[in-house]
C-alpha cells in the first residue's frame, strides 16, 4: 500500500457560527474567500465575534487531507512549522493521536490560526494568521523527508514561499514520488496565476481545484478549465460543489456525482475530497472510483461543523468506501 506525505500550513481552526453575514461585511471579508490577515486583525476578529458559537480543531488544507487518508488506513506524515505554545502542542498531539507521523519544525512566533466563519448557507469564509506556519522555509526541507513515501501532497496556500514549494516538489520528484497539489482559494490563485501554471507544468502530476480556482488558473469555465489543466498535468480534477466533480486524464474523462447529505458546513469538503481521491490512487483504483470515493468523503464532512469527523461518522464512511472500491 502506498504512503503519503503532506506539507502545508500547520494551523488551528477556530470554527465560528455566524448569525448573519453582517460580520463579513464589517470586516471586509469576501464571502467564500481565504484572506491572510495580521495577528492584530485576527485578534480583532476574535473579539468581534465574542458570544458566537465557536469550536477549535487542528486545520490547514493539506493537514485535513492527511487526516482523512490516515483514517482510511493510509500510512501518512505531515510537514509543517508550529510555535512553542499551547496551540502548537495541540496541533502536534492531534497528529500523533491520529497516527500521522509529525515532521514539525518550531519557531518563536505563535502557531498559526484560521478563523473560519460559517454562514447560514454553509459557506465558509476564512481569515488566516499564518504565524509560525509562514516560517517554514526551503532550508528546512531535505531529501530524507520524502524517503519511503510514494505520494507527496501539498497545498497551494504555501505560495507565499515560492522557493519552499519549488524545492519540496523537486526533492519529491527526485525521490520518485507522485506530486499532487490542491489549489488555494480563488483569490490566491488569481494573485499567483503565472507561478502556479509554471509550477504545475514542471512538477505536478495531479491538480485538484474547485470551480472558481480552476477558472482563476485558466480563465475558462469548468469544462474548458478541466481540459486546460489536463494539458498541464497528468490528472486534472475540478470540484463543482453541489454539481459534483469532473476528472480527466488524457482522453479519459468522468463526471462524478455527489454524496447526497444534509449539509451544514462546507469547511474541509475540498480537502476531504482530495483525501478520498488520493486514497483511490493509493489503492490502485480506476479514475472514476477515485472520484466517487472523493465524493463520499467530501459529502460526509459537510454533515458536521469543521473539517474533522467523529469516529462513528468514519465507520459509515469506511463502509461506503468499501462498497465503492469493491463494486
Amino acid at each position: 500500500m502506498s504512503k503519503v506525505i503532506g506539507m502545508g500550513n500547520a494551523l488551528v481552526d477556530v470554527m465560528t457560527i455566524l448569525k448573519s453575514d453582517k460580520t463579513l461585511v464589517e470586516f471586509a471579508l469576501p464571502k467564500g474567500s481565504m484572506q491572510l490577515v495580521s495577528k492584530e486583525f485576527s485578534n480583532s476578529l476574535l473579539s468581534g465575534t465574542l458570544g458566537l458559537q465557536k469550536m477549535q480543531s487542528s486545520g490547514g488544507s493539506a493537514a485535513n487531507t492527511i487526516h482523512g487518508l490516515a483514517h482510511l488506513g493510509i500510512e501518512s506524515g505531515f510537514v509543517g512549522k508550529i510555535g512553542k505554545d499551547n496551540l502548537g502542542r495541540f496541533f502536534e498531539k492531534d497528529l500523533k493521536e491520529n497516527k500521522i507521523k509529525p515532521i514539525l519544525f518550531h519557531d518563536l512566533d505563535e502557531t498559526g490560526r484560521s478563523v473560519a466563519m460559517i454562514s447560514k448557507d454553509s459557506e465558509r469564509t476564512m481569515a488566516t494568521f499564518l504565524g509560525a506556519a509562514d516560517e517554514l522555509h526551503e532550508e528546512d526541507i531535505t531529501s530524507d523527508i520524502f524517503k519511503g513515501y510514494q505520494f507527496f501532497h501539498i497545498e497551494g496556500y504555501l505560495v507565499q514561499n515560492r522557493e519552499l514549494i519549488r524545492k519540496s516538489m523537486r526533492l519529491a520528484k527526485s525521490n520518485g514520488l507522485t506530486v499532487s497539489i490542491d489549489m488555494a482559494s480563488f483569490n490566491v490563485v488569481q494573485d499567483h496565476r503565472d507561478f502556479f501554471e509554471t509550477l504545475i507544468r514542471e512538477y505536478v502530476d495531479i491538480v485538484l481545484a474547485n470551480e472558481l480556482e480552476a477558472e482563476s488558473l485558466t480563465g475558462a469555465k469548468h469544462e474548458k478549465a478541466l481540459e486546460q489543466i489536463a494539458e498541464m498535468a497528468e490528472i486534472a480534477v475540478v470540484k463543482l460543489g453541489k454539481k459534483g466533480s469532473l476528472v480527466k486524464r488524457g482522453s479519459e474523462e468522468h463526471t462524478i456525482g455527489i454524496e447526497k447529505v444534509k449539509s451544514i458546513d462546507s469547511t474541509g469538503a475540498g480537502d476531504l475530497y482530495a483525501a478520498g481521491f488520493l486514497y483511490g490512487l493509493c489503492m490502485e483504483q480506476s479514475l472514476e472510483i477515485c472520484g466517487r470515493v472523493g465524493a463520499i468523503l467530501g459529502g460526509q464532512i459537510t454533515k458536521v461543523i469543521g473539517a474533522k469527523m467523529h469516529e462513528e461518522s468514519w465507520t459509515t464512511v469506511k463502509e461506503k468506501v468499501s462498497d465503492v472500491c469493491c463494486d
